[in-house]
């Protein structure tokens, strides 16, 4: 740690000096503007970069399919603004999914493709991003899915199960987009200005939003189930019925308590949300018993998997309320 002290130069002005080293190391020398950002008690310096783009380029030669895919996705969520994709010849197989990762990422656009060359670009402007609407919209979409998912299992909807595990993919794009925001304000204390959220806000968001993309993950394995099995028996719909009921109650108390904005209750909100967690694992191994009683075996293992998912779902909305009771405890 580098040390300076505070002086006052002309009666009323507060100066401080750099470290010369990291001044080198990020180009900053005389004339050199610099930009101040408040964050609580911090004052947080960064060299002023003006409004170019970041540029990163990835060789896709030996890239293909999901692999290609899933590259594209961590350069757009590490923060380039400009992803060259570059090999000697680009496959229609490779155009494809470059194709599908563009679909799947809000805002991130192909602005120019050659034989050997694709360019995307994000498009939207990180101020107009808003990461409360994304988790907010998470947070519906989500627990949609987890009824409908249900429903269909239990009224052996096929159509119903499908849709549910379309929509996993409109939480992807929305838990990438967060993903993409949050790193960016670790890198740059601009990025947290521009969207009016601090570091620490911008965590509690991240953490959040992954709890809910995990619940929407299993409301589509749920689905997956739906169209394998067929009529499942009157008692057990009841039980999954009610136990899903439990299980979103959670996730729906701790939403509530981590976007409040009164303290004292939301630590009564999420409080009570990890309780209601205890609480459930009872139900939960009452459900799994009844289950297992069942004279079909296949049934029971894949209703099992069911009782887990809605099990961890709770879980996961435990993991949202112990966010919200740091959101809402005293700073230091």
């Amino acid at each position: 740690m580098d040390t300076r002290k505070v002086q006052v130069t002309g009666g009323s002005t507060f100066t401080v000096s750099i470290p010369k080293e990291w001044a080198t190391e990020n180009g900053v020398e005389a004339g050199t503007e610099v930009a101040f950002y408040p964050d609580g008690e911090s004052l947080l310096l960064s060299p002023r970069r003006g409004d170019e783009a970041v540029e990163g380029s990835l060789d896709i030669g030996d890239l293909h399919g999901r692999d290609l895919t899933r590259a594209v996705v961590t350069m757009y969520v590490s923060g380039f603004d400009v992803i060259h994709l570059e090999t000697d010849q680009i496959t229609a197989d490779q155009r494809r999914s470059v194709r599908d990762a563009t679909q799947a990422l809000v805002g991130l656009e192909v602005v120019e493709e050659t034989g050997e060359n694709v360019v995307l670009q994000d498009l939207l402007d990180s101020g107009q991003l808003s990461v409360h609407n994304a988790v907010t919209r998470m947070r519906l979409i989500a627990t949609t899915m987890l009824a409908d998912a249900v429903e269909a299992l239990i009224e052996d909807d096929d159509e119903l199960a499908a849709d549910v595990i379309e929509r996993d993919d409109d939480v992807d794009r929305l838990w990438f987009m967060v993903s993409r925001v949050f790193r960016s304000t670790l890198r740059n204390p601009g990025a947290a200005a521009e969207i009016g959220l601090g570091r620490e806000a911008c965590f509690d968001y991240h953490s959040s939003a992954r709890q809910l993309e995990r619940i929407a993950d299993h409301s589509s394995k749920i689905a997956t189930i739906a169209l394998d099995l067929g009529e499942i028996p009157e008692e057990v719909a009841e039980a999954l019925t009610a136990l899903h009921e439990d299980s979103v109650a959670v996730v729906e108390e701790s939403m509530d308590a981590f976007l409040e904005d009164d303290s004292g209750r939301a630590t009564r909100l999420a409080n009570q949300a990890r309780e209601d967690v205890e609480a459930l694992d009872e139900h939960t191994r009452t459900v799994d018993d009844e289950i297992r009683e069942l004279d079909d075996a296949h049934q029971a293992q894949f209703l099992g998997l069911v009782v887990d998912s809605l099990s961890r779902t709770a879980d996961y909305g435990g993991n949202i309320a112990e966010t919200a009771l740091q959101k809402a405890a005293p700073r230091p």
